[in-house]
């Protein structure tokens, strides 16, 4: 009984606590509300194949994007640092993949025969490359103002926040520049072995930044560098590298978003692309535990924070409430996160737990 407890103990003080009980009582809500929310079915696309779907699944693979941004928050964040500009990256992205793929730019008259072929002299490979090389450079743009600069990270990031919609309408000319290349769509719309191909992209580069970040000494770094970045840099860490490592890894997420975004709605749109998903991301870190002052993080946690806010998105569609109520639906979930990670609720928490095992001690 008491190694049961002490697993328990440890489970309720570690990170993925608070986000998992978040989503078990949406899922709950939806149980009792709408039991439907559930129901999956398999669908035979004549281009994609057999692949499953419902609203679980449309959880993640709508959700694909936000985990990946959250992802590189979570360092950002970590480190003592914040990225306004994630939203202005993924729509550069967006229109930069859209740009190199429609054959036709600027003022130049789109007419429907290109419209209706797969026209495109660039190879996808560079495509993919570009977006991601995009995405990179505005990071690194951002870790070069917060490190060597010493800007805050709020005005530096807010700078690209402002400035990057503007970036993505001049390479777009400022049209809505709608996409004609179906090996493109794959990112967005593919599935393998039944499930979509965006929760795939998802795992490797959690994968990857997981193997980065915990089987290496950077993760040490950077929750050194959150902590308290002088002593880091007395003991011998470079923590100027290190907040351009991660604001350079945000902006590599933030690409691989804009891709996949822009490959499900076929289309690279400035003003809208990636449109509040810095807000998002920041709750999703949040959520999964990162302090706004930096230190030890969860990448887990944080995905599976980005999963809560999309299970509640999908849920809130579910009941009918119109999309422009969302973001006032959205304020009350900011405030029950506010409130479970309060002081208070963390000392009633401990005091409910503290009771159940003397009750269980004197049972026994």
């Amino acid at each position: 009984m008491t190694n049961v407890s002490g697993l328990l103990k440890k489970f309720r003080e570690s990170q993925l606590f608070w986000p998992l009980v978040a989503w078990a009582l949406i899922m709950i809500f939806n149980a009792i509300v709408e039991p439907g929310f559930f129901e999956l079915g398999i669908i035979d696309d004549p281009v994609y194949g057999k692949h499953l779907y419902g609203n679980l699944i449309d959880v993640f693979k709508n959700g694909a994007p936000l985990m990946l941004v959250a992802l590189g928050m979570t360092l950002v964040i970590a480190t003592g640092g914040v990225d306004l500009s994630v939203g202005a990256v993924i729509a550069i992205s967006a229109a930069m993949g859209a740009v190199l793929i429609n054959p036709a730019l600027g003022n130049e008259l789109i007419t429907n025969d290109i419209l209706t072929k797969d026209a495109t002299n660039t190879p996808l490979l560079l495509i993919i490359l570009a977006d991601l090389a995009a995405g990179t450079l505005c990071g690194l743009w951002n870790g070069l103002l917060v490190s060597r600069a010493r800007i805050q990270p709020m005005v530096a990031t807010l700078i690209l926040m402002v400035a990057g919609r503007g970036i993505a309408q001049l390479i777009t000319n400022g049209q809505i520049m709608t996409i004609y290349y179906t090996p493109y769509f794959w990112f967005g719309n593919g599935y393998i072995l039944g499930l979509p191909a965006s929760i795939y992209i998802v795992a490797l580069i959690f994968i990857l930044a997981w193997i980065l970040v915990r089987k290496t000494s950077i993760g040490l770094f950077i929750e050194s560098v959150g902590i308290n970045s002088k002593s880091s840099f007395y003991s011998g860490i470079n923590e100027k590298n290190i907040k351009l490592m991660a604001y350079a890894f945000c902006g590599f997420c933030a690409a691989i978003a804009g891709l996949i975004l822009s490959s499900y709605v076929h289309s690279a749109d400035g003003n809208n692309n990636g449109l509040n998903y810095e807000l998002d991301a920041i709750l999703a870190v949040v959520m999964g535990g990162t302090l706004m002052t930096g230190g030890r993080f969860s990448l887990l946690a944080s995905v599976i924070g980005a999963v809560v806010i999309w299970t509640f998105n999908i849920t809130i569609y579910t009941l009918g409430v119109p999309a422009n109520e969302l973001l006032a639906a959205k304020a009350v979930l900011v405030m029950i996160v506010i409130f479970l990670y309060s002081d208070y609720s963390r000392r009633l928490m401990n005091r409910i737990f503290e009771r159940k095992g003397s009750q269980h001690g004197t049972a026994n």
